[in-house]
C-alpha cells in the first residue's frame, strides 16, 4: 500500500523551541510549507488516491470462485450517483498559549509578555544588587552596575543551547539561595549586629522559634514559621523562572543582548578606573557579591578551624593546680553575688535619650546603699556578643575563655574547664546556687557551673503571668532567692549565680516596683501586665522601643539596689553586670560591645583588694573608666582575693 502521508523534517538538535508569542514563518515552523505559495494541498491529494488505497487494501481470494458479472442496462429512471472522493475530517484548530487566550486577545496577551519579561530582568537585577543589612537598604544601593550579571550574561551568550538552559537554571537556583542567605543576614543583623554564620548559626534558628512563641504565643510561632517556608520556596522559584525567562529573551535577541553586554562591561571597567561614585558615595561599579561569597567561605574555613584553637586556649588555666584553701580566701565568710542584668549595655548609660533618666536611678541607689552602710565600685567590660546570646556572655565572665559561638559553648560545658563558680565550690567553703528565672526546662549545663542548687522558673513558687519572654519579673525572682536561700537561719556562706530577665526583649509589657511585702506568690502582677503595653504596638515605633528598654532596665537596677538595701549586711558582696546590648534598633548604630560592671560591698576590706584596678566609685562607670575583656575578668578577680 502507498504511503501517502507527508514527509516530516525532523527538529534540528541544538534548535530551542519558539515561544507562544514568536511569528509563525516558513522558516520557524518543522517541514510545515502548507501555507507557502505554489504549495500543493495534502488533503486533496491525500482524498484523490482515496479509492485506489480502498481498492489495494482488499484481500485476494483465490479458493472462492466468483461468478461473472453481467453487464445490465441502466434504467432510465434510475438517478445516476456519482461516487464523492473520500476526505479526511478538517483537524481542530491548535489553541495558541493560555488555552487559546492569547489568539483572542493578542495585544493583552503581548502587554502580560513584555511585563512578565520586564519583571525577570528587575528581580536578577535586584537580586544581584541586594545588600544584606536593612540599613543599606536604598535606592542607591539598585543604580550600580553588578559585575556578576555581566559576565553571567557574558557565560549564558557564549554557552550553547543545552548547557545553557542547564546554567541558566542551576544560575536561578544559587541566586535565590544566595537572596535567601542575604534577607537571614538582615535578621541576624538587626539582633546580633552580625552576619549569619554558616557554620555555627543553625541553632539559633530553633532558639528564634523559641522566642517568638514566648513573645507572641503558638499562633505567632506557626504564622512566623510558616511565613519564612513561604518566602523560601517563593525566592527559590520566582529567582529561577525569572533566570530561564531572561535567558530564553536573550537566546532569541542574540545579537541586541550581546552589543548590550559589551556595553556594561565597558561602563563597568571605565567606572572602576575612574572611580565614578554615587552621591553617597557608593561606587556605582560592584562585585558586591563575589566579595560577600568570598567573606562566606573564608567564614566556614574559620569556623571549621576555630575548634582546634579554642581546645588549645581552654586547657591553659592559671588556677588549676592551686590548692583550695588557698583560693579566694579574702572573701571567706562572704555571701557572694555574681548578678546578670539582661541586655544593661552602655547604651543605657552613654545613650542622650536615656542617660539622663538611668543616670538618676544609679545616683540614687548609690546614695541609698551609701546610706545603708555600702560602698561601689564600677568600670566596663567588652562582651563577646549584642543583641542576643547571653548564655556566651555568662560562660565567658565565668570561664575566662572567649565563649563567642555555640560550638565554643558546646566544647565548654562537655570539658573540665573549671569557672569562676565551680571554684566557689571546690574550696567548700560556700553553698553555690543558681537563680536562673529565664530557665523554662532542663538545663544540664548548671551541673557544669558548679552549682549544688539551681532554681529555673518552675521552682521560684511564682503564680503570676510572663511578661512576653520573661517567665518572672526581677523584683519575684530576688525576693524568692531571700526566702530560698539568703533568708534561711544557721546557713552556710552563698556563692549565687542569679540571672534578672525582666529586662529581656521585647520588654513589652513590663513589671513596675511595688511594695515587697505585697509579692506574695505573684499574682498580683495579673493586673500590672493589664496595665502594660502591647509589644505588637511599642514595635510599629522604633523610639517607643527604645522607651521600654529603658523602663526594663530603670526597673531591673531598682530592683536589684533596693533588695541589697533592704536584705544586704555586713557579709554582702555583690557582682553585677550586663550581659550584652541590647538589639541594634535600641543602640541606634551604636557598635560598642561594653556593658557595666559593679562591685557593691559593704566590708571595706573587700574594696581594698581592688584599689589598684582604677574603678570609678559609685553604680555608674565614669565615661573613661577601664575597660577589659570579658574573659579576663575570672583571673583579675580570683588574683584579687586569693591568698
Amino acid at each position: 500500500m502507498p504511503h501517502l502521508t507527508p514527509s516530516r523534517q525532523l527538529p534540528d538538535a541544538d534548535g530551542e523551541t519558539a515561544p507562544d508569542d514568536a511569528p509563525v514563518t516558513p522558516d520557524s515552523t518543522t517541514g510545515d510549507t502548507s501555507d507557502a505559495p505554489g504549495a500543493p494541498d495534502s488533503t486533496d491529494s491525500t482524498a484523490d488516491h482515496a479509492p485506489d488505497a480502498t481498492a489495494n487494501d482488499t484481500p485476494d481470494t483465490p479458493d472462492t470462485p466468483q461468478p461473472l458479472e453481467t453487464p445490465t442496462a441502466e434504467s432510465p429512471d434510475t438517478p445516476k450517483t456519482t461516487p464523492e472522493p473520500a476526505t479526511d475530517p478538517d483537524p481542530a484548530p491548535a489553541r495558541a498559549g493560555w488555552f487559546g487566550w492569547r489568539r483572542k486577545y493578542p495585544r493583552v496577551a503581548r502587554g502580560v509578555t513584555v511585563g512578565v519579561s520586564v519583571l525577570s530582568i528587575a528581580l536578577v537585577y535586584c537580586a544581584l544588587l541586594l545588600p544584606n543589612r536593612l540599613e543599606r537598604l536604598n535606592p542607591d544601593a539598585f543604580l550600580r552596575i553588578p559585575a556578576e550579571g555581566i559576565l553571567l550574561a557574558g557565560l549564558l551568550l557564549w554557552l550553547p543551547s543545552r548547557a545553557r538552559r542547564i546554567t541558566a537554571v542551576f544560575s536561578g537556583v544559587f541566586l535565590g539561595l544566595l537572596t535567601v542567605l542575604k534577607f537571614v543576614d538582615m535578621g541576624f543583623y538587626q539582633v546580633l549586629a552580625r552576619p549569619f554564620d554558616l557554620v555555627l548559626d543553625w541553632i539559633l534558628l530553633d532558639d528564634a522559634t523559641d522566642f517568638v512563641r514566648e513573645s507572641f504565643g503558638r499562633t505567632g510561632e506557626i504564622l512566623a514559621v510558616a511565613g519564612v517556608i513561604v518566602l523560601l520556596v517563593a525566592v527559590l522559584v520566582l529567582t529561577t523562572l525569572a533566570m530561564v525567562r531572561l535567558t530564553n529573551l536573550m537566546a532569541r535577541h542574540r545579537s541586541t543582548a550581546t552589543r548590550t553586554t559589551l556595553v556594561l562591561g565597558t561602563a563597568w571597567i571605565t567606572c572602576v578606573t575612574l572611580g565614578v561614585q554615587l552621591t553617597s558615595g557608593v561606587p556605582v561599579a560592584t562585585k558586591g557579591n563575589a566579595e560577600f561569597l568570598g567573606n562566606r567561605v573564608e567564614q566556614v574555613r574559620a569556623g571549621l578551624r576555630d575548634g582546634r584553637i579554642f581546645e588549645k586556649q581552654a586547657s591553659v588555666d592559671a588556677f588549676a593546680a592551686t590548692p583550695p584553701d588557698r583560693l579566694l580566701t579574702g572573701l571567706r565568710g562572704k555571701d557572694v553575688l555574681f548578678t546578670f542584668i539582661e541586655s544593661y549595655g552602655r547604651t543605657a548609660i552613654d545613650d542622650p535619650a536615656m542617660a539622663t533618666q538611668v543616670d538618676a536611678v544609679l545616683s540614687k541607689g548609690t546614695s541609698d546603699l551609701k546610706a545603708a552602710g555600702f560602698e561601689s565600685r564600677s568600670a566596663w567590660l567588652r562582651s563577646p556578643v549584642t543583641g542576643a546570646g547571653s548564655w556566651l556572655a555568662h560562660s565567658t565572665f565565668l570561664s575566662g575563655l572567649w565563649i563567642k559561638n555555640q560550638q565554643r559553648y558546646r566544647s565548654l560545658t562537655t570539658s573540665d574547664r573549671a569557672t569562676l563558680t565551680s571554684y566557689f565550690g571546690k574550696t567548700g567553703a560556700w553553698r553555690t546556687v543558681g537563680i536562673v528565672p529565664g530557665v523554662r526546662r532542663a538545663w544540664p549545663e548548671g551541673k557544669f557551673f558548679g552549682l549544688d542548687h539551681i532554681y529555673d522558673s518552675e521552682h521560684l513558687g511564682y503564680q503570676g503571668p510572663y511578661f512576653s519572654w520573661t517567665p518572672v519579673p526581677d523584683q519575684f525572682s530576688l525576693e524568692a532567692f531571700e526566702r530560698l536561700e539568703h533568708g534561711r537561719k544557721d546557713r552556710e556562706p552563698i556563692m549565687a549565680e542569679i540571672i534578672l530577665a525582666s529586662s529581656h526583649n521585647p520588654w513589652s509589657p513590663i513589671a513596675r516596683m511595688i511594695d515587697w511585702e505585697d509579692l506574695g506568690d505573684g499574682s498580683v502582677f495579673h493586673q500590672i501586665k493589664k496595665e502594660g503595653t502591647d509589644p505588637k504596638e511599642v514595635w510599629k515605633n522604633p523610639e517607643s522601643v527604645r522607651t521600654e528598654y529603658r523602663h526594663a532596665i530603670e526597673y531591673s537596677l531598682r530592683s536589684l539596689t533596693e533588695w541589697v538595701e533592704r536584705y544586704g549586711d555586713k557579709n554582702t558582696v555583690l557582682v553585677f553586670l550586663g550581659d550584652h546590648q541590647p538589639v541594634p534598633t535600641v543602640t541606634a548604630g551604636s557598635t560598642s560591645k561594653d556593658v557595666p560592671v559593679t562591685i557593691v560591698a559593704h566590708d571595706k576590706k573587700v574594696l581594698d583588694r581592688i584599689s589598684g584596678w582604677g574603678w570609678t566609685d559609685g553604680l555608674k562607670p565614669a565615661g573613661n573608666a577601664p575597660k577589659w575583656r570579658m574573659d579576663t575578668f575570672r583571673d583579675r578577680f580570683m588574683t584579687a582575693y586569693a591568698n
